[in-house]
């Protein structure tokens, strides 16, 4: 119909309906006799295993190459008329069925599992690049955890959450400034799906945030025999704002980084118990974000079980372990109390609390205005563990604040150092003299330190012309990735071509990748540049660095440093002798741990909590050159690898900085680069060969995954499983009766008098040696049981540290009792010279405690 006005023509515009737009799936159209392939593609296993790598592979090696060795991405993107060529190629039909057959053989033999069973809850998992859901370490650990947790036929199923986003993607631009970006994860391309109900629902939990339910969504990832369970709240159920939890790993502020800890925790363990899981063993929460497990789990035995809240949290604590890995008390999540009452102020009346009662949970003081993290999976956790020896008692001085009269030495913290999982890490060509010289049963006996011993049984032309291979596979590898990424942003085309020329695969390599946080120290090499040309530019021993890692977005310095590399790198003297590969991922570590000679890490002490990269270095003959921190202080062995000092030299650190990067120039100079060049008649640097049989030998064995897990059924999960089911039998009963001991004590504990305490003279002034000082306490303790009461007697030392050091410990005899009063007499000899301080104090005492700290009331006298 036609308008007209004044002479103008209008023309009415049609209405047109919005579609009711519906979800399509287009699968690809894998023909029946390669199926296999897509039930292969949605297990993580073939991360690991090199057989199925290689079979994807062999489908399409561009298209495999293209899309980062992702399976599923693979079987979409490769044609119809391809698979037919399959369906027809004999050969391949015949290593497709068996790499099936190995799967399935894999999963059947752990239909069986062994030790109790285990729920394990962590921020982030590095299993493959296909599924970012990890940022560095702490990922790649719980990833290389659950690798092992199958391979172990351990009993264990693990909780996590699904970020759209995940980590971010690193890029570099001309002047060396670090770029984030961000890319989408389609899940219908990861190995994901939906978790569904025994109905055939897909899972939901429920999650409550002020004002308005959070509702996330449940899928399974399968790792071996393993089930790893991730939350996803990025659906049109939830607003836009709660919809950004799952978004991005450690991103948004501090409120996100809240709302995703209650979502891992709270959420979690109500997924569990949709899953029919709540009822595991031990609750293994692997760092502080994961802490409110506990809390749920208490409220769960307040309104299902009838528990009070002490018994509850006595059940609770039982079957818990704390795993930290943070080795600066800055580094532990903590939020503003106003922040975390907003959320959590509901949650108190669940298990009859109030509130100031409920936050001393995540606090060591009234007055402190945060609710940390750390201190709520401490609070809640039987076990507590750092992640190497050396953070185990670094850890032991962060949660101090947590055990007042206890020095950190006495902490019941413990340690189980990280591992690498061997078959996730180690290159092919390594797996095939293992399997000619240790035997084909070695996979599945890593602990057996004797086999490993068998490479000394290696030919050194062997050994040397392996490591020469893979050195000449990481620099094509390098020069064809950086040539692409440096095309892309419009580099100089002859400075590509001047790196390009300038690397060479025969020359001495030193990696050195890791996250880009400064206590790393990545500007150490280049403290003196004249110094480090000359060792690089030697025309007869020539050396090269390469470089990789991501700075977080936040960490200026960190991202300043990169950018002080790259520019450092463009200097002629350093051009592709210094080199920086942009987007550090699982797959360039690989490449660069397999193929470099040298793995170097120069952490400011005791920074390193573990460190696993330079492990994964040594499975593959990388020798490695670190400060003594973390697991090099285990690790290190003499002919075997080279070390930085332990102790500081100097108090400040620029100065201590200065000093350990003279220490590195000397030992490239005096050491390193004559022993790599160094060679025989047959062109073979024996005692370098040496270096590597000794690292693989003595160190390797050490550090594996397999040893790791066994370290936690050992020291933690056995032990505290069988505890825990002594306190779940007759209906709690011990639960209760420990409860009820606790309660008593407390309720008495300060009412008890010190009425006499004797230490003969000489105490107070010189002691000889040798000699025996009696020494009497009695105790009015108020109707307690003279058993339940210890009394000691703690000497120590203080060299000027802020904290004195423990010398001894005695504890006092029980010499009888008259009505209320006990007697406690003791006979003290000390055995060497000094100067000591001593004071008595007296702690509660059950059989029934796990350790001292369990009970945290004492006194000193």
């Amino acid at each position: 119909m036609e308008m007209k006005t004044e002479g103008v023509r209008f023309i009415k515009r049609p209405v047109v309906d919005m579609p009711n737009w519906k979800k399509l799936f287009v699968e690809s159209n894998i023909p029946e006799k390669l199926a296999p392939l897509k039930e292969l593609s949605k297990n993580l296993w073939w991360s690991w295993n090199t057989e199925a790598r290689d079979l994807f592979a062999k489908i399409d090696e561009e298209i495999w190459d293209e899309c980062a060795h992702n399976p599923i991405v693979l079987l979409e993107q490769v044609s119809y008329q391809r698979f037919q060529e399959l369906e027809s190629d004999e050969v391949f039909m015949s290593e497709m069925h068996a790499v099936d057959k190995q799967l399935q053989d894999y999963l059947t033999a752990r239909k069986n599992t062994l030790g109790p069973k285990i729920a394990y809850f962590s921020m982030e998992y590095g299993l493959h690049d296909s599924l970012k859901i990890f940022s560095g370490g702490l990922g790649i650990l719980a990833g290389d955890y659950l690798k092992e947790a199958s391979d172990s036929k351990a009993n264990l199923v693990a909780v996590g959450l699904l970020y759209r986003y995940g980590y971010f993607k690193q890029t570099i631009s001309l002047q060396g400034d670090q770029m984030a970006n961000y890319e989408a994860q389609q899940f219908s391309k990861i190995p994901v799906q939906p978790a569904m109900d025994a109905d055939g629902n897909w899972i939901q939990v429920e999650v409550e945030y002020p004002g308005r339910p959070l509702y996330a969504r449940l899928w399974e990832a399968k790792v071996g025999a393993v089930s790893l369970y991730l939350l996803d709240a990025d659906f049109e159920a939830n607003n836009e704002n709660d919809r950004f939890v799952t978004h991005h790993l450690y991103g948004g502020d501090n409120e996100n980084r809240l709302k995703q800890e209650m979502l891992l925790g709270l959420g979690g363990i109500r997924a569990l118990k949709k899953l029919g899981h709540v009822n595991a063993d031990i609750f293994h929460c692997n760092e502080g974000h994961a802490a409110m497990i506990g809390l749920e789990r208490i409220a769960n035995l307040v309104a299902e079980e009838q528990l009070t809240y002490a018994e509850a949290k006595e059940v609770v604590r039982a079957s818990t372990l704390f795993t930290t890995h943070t080795p600066v008390p800055a580094g532990h999540d903590s939020f503003h109390q106003d922040l975390f009452k907003m959320y959590m102020n509901k949650y108190p009346a669940k298990v009859s609390l109030s509130w100031d009662e409920f936050v001393m949970l995540g606090k060591a003081a009234p007055y402190e205005d945060h609710f940390n993290m750390s201190f709520l999976a401490a609070n809640l956790s039987q076990g507590i563990n750092g992640v190497s020896m050396l953070h185990g008692d670094v850890s032991k001085h962060i949660l101090k604040p947590l055990y007042e009269g206890y020095l950190s030495e006495e902490l019941n913290i413990g340690y189980v150092t990280n591992g690498v999982h061997y078959s996730t890490w180690t290159a092919k060509e390594w797996k095939e003299i293992h399997l000619k010289y240790f035997g084909k049963d070695f996979i599945n006996n890593q602990l057996d330190v004797d086999l490993w011993d068998k490479i000394y049984k290696v030919p050194d032309q062997e050994i040397w012309n392996l490591k020469q291979n893979l050195r000449a596979k990481l620099i094509d590898y390098v020069k064809q990735r950086f040539t692409d990424t440096w095309v892309k942003r419009n580099e100089n085309p002859k400075l590509i071509g001047e790196v390009k020329n300038a690397l060479n695969p025969n020359a001495l390599t030193i990696g050195f990748a890791r996250r880009f946080a400064t206590y790393k120290r990545a500007h150490l090499l280049f403290r003196n540049l004249d110094r480090l040309s000359k060792i690089v530019n030697d025309p007869e021993r020539p050396v090269q660095f390469i470089f990789a890692g991501k700075a977080h977005p936040a960490d200026k310095a960190g991202q300043d440093l990169i950018r002080y590399i790259v520019e450092i790198s463009k200097r002629p003297e350093f051009v592709g002798k210094i080199l920086f590969v942009q987007n550090y991922d699982m797959n360039l570590a690989k490449q660069l741990l397999q193929g470099v000679d040298i793995w170097l890490n120069t952490p400011t002490r005791p920074l390193e909590a573990s460190g696993t990269s330079g492990e994964k270095g040594v499975m593959n003959g990388t020798l490695h050159f670190s400060v003594l921190d973390g697991w090099w202080v285990e690790g290190y062995r003499e002919g075997a690898g080279w070390a930085l000092p332990l102790e500081r030299s100097y108090d400040v650190q620029d100065f201590q900085d200065e000093l350990d990067a003279e220490t590195i120039y000397n030992l490239f100079e005096n050491e390193i680069v004559p022993t790599f060049y160094d060679r025989n008649e047959h062109d073979i640097p024996e005692e370098w060969v040496g270096f590597i049989k000794n690292t693989q030998a003595q160190v390797a064995p050490e550090f594996t995954t397999c040893r790791m897990i066994r370290d936690y059924q050992d020291r933690f999960y056995k032990p505290q499983a069988e505890r825990s089911q002594r306190l779940h039998a007759d209906n709690f009963k011990l639960a209760k009766e420990i409860t009820s001991w606790k309660g008593n004590l407390a309720a008495i504990w300060d009412d008890i008098e010190l009425k006499e305490l004797e230490i003969a003279d000489g105490i107070t002034n010189a002691i000889r040696i040798g000699e025996e000082y009696p020494a009497k306490v009695v105790l009015d303790l108020k109707g307690l049981a003279p058993a339940d009461v210890g009394v000691e007697i703690v000497i120590t030392e203080n060299e000027g540290n802020d904290e004195p050091t423990l010398v001894e410990c005695k504890e006092f005899d029980l010499e009888g009792t008259d009505g209320k009063l006990a007697t406690y007499k003791l006979n003290l000899h000390l055995m060497h010279p000094g100067a000591y301080s001593y004071a008595i104090r007296m702690f509660p005492k059950n059989e029934q405690l796990p350790h001292r700290q369990d009970c945290k009331y004492l006194r000193w006298l």
